[in-house]
């Protein structure tokens, strides 16, 4: 038998339906965190689903670093104009925007790096895996792994949030789309560094931007 209780906190942890709630735990025999790993995903499945729908609608926001040395503005795409106001979407944009700040990412997703600056970080990966002495024939191995990484540094959906780093943007995006209900996309970025480009001293935004949310 489910308790009410138990839904109940089941909805407050995870945001899902009461009938959503009721029907993981009977699923999962009543086990609180299998049933939260249920609705995840269920949810996850869903926003899949989602994905190729037109999101023409959505919000431009942007995020200033204390003392106004780095500005983003980013473009976020939903599906309507009412989830475009509300504070969840609202609170995306935002987090998304001091993301974007904080670890500069250069791209929205892998298929936006154009060939030749893939092909010229391999050329180096390799290089340096000649120069440290790796075997010819596990080279390429290594230098795909590396350029794995490079994804991972360079598009902002690969990411680690900043505020969560156990997910990346891309988990917290597919999150709120089974959440929300419509397909969200992020479209594109820009991002300002003060004096970027010139001779100056060398700043840990994450880490100021991390000290500016516990305030």
């Amino acid at each position: 038998m489910i308790s009410a209780q138990a839904v109940k906190e089941l909805r407050e942890r995870t945001g899902a339906g009461m009938m959503d709630c009721k029907k993981a735990l009977q699923e999962t025999n009543g086990d609180m965190e299998k049933a939260v790993e249920y609705l995840r995903e269920k949810g996850l499945a869903a926003a899949a689903k989602k994905a190729g729908r037109i999101a023409a609608e959505g919000i431009v926001t942007s995020y200033i670093h204390a003392g106004g040395r780095v500005g983003v503005l980013v473009e976020i795409n939903c599906e309507t104009d009412f989830v475009a106001k509300t504070e969840e979407f609202q609170q995306l944009g935002k987090d998304i925007a001091m993301q974007i700040a904080a670890s500069k990412p250069q791209y929205v997703r892998r298929e936006e790096v154009p060939a030749d600056v893939i092909e010229k970080e391999k050329q180096i990966l390799r290089a340096q895996a000649l120069n440290e002495g790796k075997p010819e024939n596990i080279v390429e191995k290594m230098v795909e792994g590396r350029i794995e990484k490079f994804y991972k540094e360079v598009c902002l959906l690969e990411q680690p949030f900043v505020k969560n780093p156990d997910i990346t943007i891309e988990q917290l995006i597919k999150e709120k789309i089974a959440k929300i209900g419509e397909n969200i996309n992020v479209r594109r970025f820009v991002r300002y560094e003060m004096g970027e480009g010139l001779e100056k001293r060398q700043d840990d935004f994450a880490a100021e931007v991390m000290k500016e949310l516990q305030r």
